[in-house]
């Protein structure tokens, strides 16, 4: 076949042949035959068929063919003519087929076009199909959907023999005025490029149906006046208007577009690398060389000078061709270079390889470019043997083209930004695009890299050693990687495939690479760790339980939103013996206690460190690891930072820890302890609710609670210590709960917890022989409680309840207009019956009688700096603090003694406090909780009763 003839030349101006216009469309369909046998060439039997039927399948709306949906949906397809292979192909799918005259019907479809790869030194097996359909501009948004599910019914069809087909459906009126009706997707560029995508279609599209692309008839030269010479082809009737679909010139790339080309082949670079570099790296030559004429208006040129022989028009080469001379100084050569490597991965053809036939178009092809290149064979041998790469070459190669792609980048960003452009792209969709991109590339704290985005096959290792580095002599608690160690001492002359401080972190690296599967061989040097094949093997269940592997993409709808935990794995205790410092003090098992955050008789938290690996809505994974402090509450309080984020939905946790030392016991524990504190704090998918939370553990207690959207704990040594912090006044009501197994030995204070209620005031009492414990949960839930002797339960109570009875008048009466500031008092007795603790209500009041002994009140006052000081009434004798300074408590209590006859003992109780508002000077208190009146009436009275037990 003859692949040069004579050029071709249209004068507009002296006038135009219709011959010779004809004789130009048949040049264009030589080419385009050339490029459909090649497509057709390179897919196996089956899917040729898929190729075959695809334009039948939408001229016609039969019932036997595939992608039907119903008799509704619009068909036909301009000009088409079924050719004898495709009704054959149609017959070998449905017997019962065959092709009926429609008449004249209109079609309902002006053209389809097969663009991309097929057909070029760039399609491979793993290469898809992008289609164009194009139906008539007057058709209903009704038929445009049909046309729409037909095409997602084509595409599974299709998939089904190994094809992944991609149709797009539009019109070119909607395409020439930039009307996008699809958004960001896998296949989609969006808003992102308009004549990009338009040069590229025009240099590499097939025209499989219907009508011709108008792009053929005008000379490249007079692509400014594109318009123009359209009409004159038309309105002078130099050819049919049905016959040829127009969508418009590309007379130069806007800047606009650069900036959102870019993300875009960033975007695709995740997956595609090869593919991506080389069309990123020619919007940046476009960018750069704005004076060149682009790549389809060459292709055009020379197919109207008599070219029409495919290897000099793949658009492959003449992309590489491009970015070669554009790429010809030694300081660029480093980016030449890889421009070649990303044009012989993208062919995927071994040439290595004596299954790839020096007779196949491609392999010749390509065979001809290395020779130009000058590679040797080891290079070649090297870009083949892909199936045997290994972890260190795809990390040192995904640097090399994360540094290519985001240099690119900023180059575009950067001229977009001097020139003033906003890139040619919706906010949505650039917003969409930089998640994508900061998911897969960007770099931050405990993050686990992906190194493989389609680089290599598979890199799974049939031998792994994992060394403690204690095993090479030194003292640190990091850990190396190996391949194919059997003997330890060859450590020190084998390459370390990589390096980290905790075992946990490597083994998910493993795992998230691709390098650790079932196969594979363990082998453990644990030195002065305990770790041992048998954990890393449960460990590896644990995380393919946890993430299937290869992590998938991220959905458009999960990057379109805030990023969140969608779960959690928590590796307890790896490497560690959690009872060894038991077993060495002989505590191993001294008590019944099975707690594993206070276990046996030392109330041991078994609980020693945590790898907290956490997957995301964005599909990053990342681990965080505790191991000094503490180690659960710090990784609970991360936790609960992470959910108030995002609230509505709560993420898994799943806990594993090694089946050593109680380890099944362990993670159930914690997996308990972490479902019980989300499930108050995030109750009906909101929150955080205010709440404290006590956990007991380790012999001491932790209080979880949230200043607005941010967890933190306060760590009490003591119980004593608890009760003087759950005393503290509060902003707003926060009850207190308890975890299940904090404070088993307190059963009434967790019975007077879990009664407590907002806005009132509630004495809870128990009363043990001749002693009672008593409980007053305020208005906010502050719970302050004592111990005291106990005559009679009128005695006990009326005391208490005569001193919240004033506290509440006074409240009434300053605040008349705002009843619900002023709480009730309540009274409720706690009692054990059916073996469990509960508040029982006893309606007891104040009769107003008289009490044994005088009617005591104290009045707070300030004396400067931040001391708080009391004058004191007695009936209507009155101390003061600047008649008595420090001897007032002296001065009462021995006004008191005089009172009482001869060897009366019994305590003084205070029946009133006043407290100024600003007890603490630096600030104005509106409201002062009852709990503060509480704690100063509690200070007074154990000053004056020491004072009267002193005097006896």
């Amino acid at each position: 076949m003859s692949t040069h003839v004579a050029p071709i030349a249209l004068d507009f101006q002296e006038g135009i042949d219709r011959k010779t216009l004809r004789r130009l469309r048949d040049r264009f369909l030589v080419v385009n035959q050339q490029r459909w046998d090649r497509a057709h060439s390179a897919l196996s039997y089956r899917q040729q068929m898929v190729l075959e039927v695809l334009p039948l399948a939408f001229h016609l709306n039969h019932p036997a063919l595939p992608g039907y949906l119903d008799s509704d949906c619009p068909y036909g397809l301009s000009h088409y003519q079924p050719s004898d292979s495709t009704i054959n192909a149609a017959r070998r799918l449905a017997r019962t087929f065959s092709l009926k005259d429609e008449g004249k019907r209109k079609p309902d479809l002006d053209a389809m076009f097969l663009m991309g790869s097929p057909g070029t030194l760039g399609h491979s097996v793993a290469s898809d199909l992008d289609v164009w359909l194009c139906h008539r501009n007057d058709l209903p948004d009704r038929g445009i959907h049909c046309l729409e599910r037909k095409a997602e019914r084509l595409a599974r069809w299709a998939e089904s023999f190994g094809v992944e087909l991609h149709v797009f459906v539009f019109c070119a009126a909607d395409w020439r005025a930039g009307r996008q009706r699809a958004e960001v997707t896998g296949e989609n560029c969006g808003s992102a490029q308009h004549f990009l995508l338009l040069d590229e279609f025009y240099r590499t599209s097939i025209h499989l149906g219907g009508a011709w692309p108008m792009w053929w008839l005008i000379p490249a030269e007079q692509e400014a006046r594109y318009d123009q010479c359209m009409r004159k082809l038309v309105d002078c009737r130099f050819i049919r208007a049905d016959e040829y679909i127009d969508f418009g010139p590309v007379p130069s790339i806007p800047e606009a577009e650069f900036l959102g080309a870019g993300v875009w082949q960033l975007y695709k670079g995740i997956d595609a690398p090869w593919k991506s570099i080389l069309k990123l790296l020619l919007i940046e030559c476009y960018a750069r060389t704005a004076e060149q004429a682009l790549l389809s208006s060459e292709f055009k040129q020379a197919v109207f000078q008599g070219e029409t022989d495919a290897d000099t028009l793949d658009p492959y080469v003449m992309l590489y061709d491009r970015l070669e001379s554009w790429l010809s100084g030694p300081e660029v050569a480093s980016r030449l270079d890889l421009v070649r490597r990303s044009l012989y991965l993208k062919a995927g053809l071994p040439l290595t390889r004596s299954e790839v036939s020096s007779e196949q178009w491609r392999a010749r092809l390509l065979r001809k470019l290395v020779e130009c290149w000058g590679w040797p064979e080891s290079t070649l041998a090297e870009l083949d043997a892909r199936q045997r790469w290994r972890a260190e070459d795809v990390a040192t190669l995904r640097r090399t083209i994360v540094n290519e792609l985001t240099h690119s980048y900023r180059l575009l960003s950067k001229m977009a930004r001097e020139h003033g452009q906003r890139a040619a792209i919706s906010d949505s969709d650039i917003n969409l695009l930089g998640r994508k991109l900061y998911a897969a590339f960007q770099r931050k704290a405990g993050k686990i890299e992906q190194i493989n985005p389609g680089l290599a096959p598979s890199l799974v290792e049939e031998n792994l050693a994992f060394h403690h580095q204690s095993e090479q002599g030194g003292d640190g608690e990091g850990w190396l990687l190996y391949r194919d160690l059997e003997d330890p001492a060859d450590a020190f002359w084998q390459p370390v495939i990589r390096r980290s401080g905790n075992l946990a972190e490597l083994m998910v690296w493993c795992y998230c690479n691709g390098l650790l599967a079932r196969s594979t061989r363990l082998n453990v040097r644990s030195g002065t760790s305990i770790a041992s094949v048998s954990e890393l093997r449960e460990m590896l269940d644990a995380l393919s339980g946890f993430l299937p592997f290869p992590i998938a993409p991220a959905p458009r709808e999960s990057l379109s939103r805030g990023v969140r935990s969608l779960r959690n794995l928590l590796l307890v205790n790896v490497g560690v013996d959690p009872q060894a410092h038991l077993t060495d003090k002989g505590l191993h098992k001294l008590s019944a206690r099975h707690d594993s955050l206070g276990f046996s008789g030392g109330r041991e938290n078994l609980v020693i460190s945590i790898d907290q690996i956490t997957f995301n809505s964005w599909h990053e994974v990342s681990l965080q690891h505790y191991a000094a402090g503490d180690t659960l509450i710090q990784c609970l309080k991360n936790v609960l930072a992470s959910v108030a984020a995002s609230p509505f939905e709560l993420p898994g946790i799943q806990v594993h820890c090694h089946n050593r030392g109680h380890g099944s016991a362990i993670a159930r524990r914690v997996q308990e302890l972490f479902t019980d504190v989300l499930r108050p704090f995030f109750a009906g998918g909101a929150g955080p609710h205010p709440l404290r939370y006590v956990i007991e553990m380790d012999r001491r207690y932790f209080l979880l609670q949230f200043n607005g959207l941010e967890p933190g704990f306060v760590a009490l040594e003591s119980l004593d210590a608890l009760m003087e912090h759950l005393a503290l006044p509060q902003e707003r009501y926060l009850p207190v709960v308890f975890d299940r197994y904090a404070l088993q030995d307190e059963p009434a204070l967790r019975a007077v917890c879990q009664a407590s209620e907002p806005d009132n005031i509630q004495v809870f009492f128990r009363v043990l022989g001749d002693r009672a414990r008593l409980w007053v949960v305020d208005e906010l839930g502050s719970v302050f409680g004592w111990e005291q002797a106990v005559n009679s339960r009128r005695h006990l109570l009326v005391p208490v309840l005569r001193f919240l009875d004033n506290l509440v008048e006074r409240r009434l009466l300053r605040h008349t207009d705002s009843p619900g500031v002023v709480a009730a008092v309540q009274c409720y007795e706690i009692v054990r019956r059916d073996g469990s603790w509960r508040a029982e209500y006893r309606p007891e009041s104040d009769s107003g009688a008289p009490l044994p002994g005088l009617e005591v009140q104290a009045v707070g006052i300030h004396e400067g700096g931040s001391r708080l000081r009391f004058d004191i009434f007695c009936g209507e004798q009155e101390f003061t603090v600047q008649e008595y300074g420090d001897q007032l408590i002296p001065a009462v209590a021995h006004y008191i003694r005089s009172l009482r006859l001869s060897g009366e003992v019994y305590p003084v109780y205070l029946t009133d406090v006043h407290l100024p508002h600003d007890i603490d000077p630096r600030v104005y208190q509106q409201h002062i909780q009852t709990s503060q009146y509480l704690y100063y009436r509690s200070v007074l009275e154990d000053s004056l009763n020491r004072q009267l037990a002193r005097g006896r």
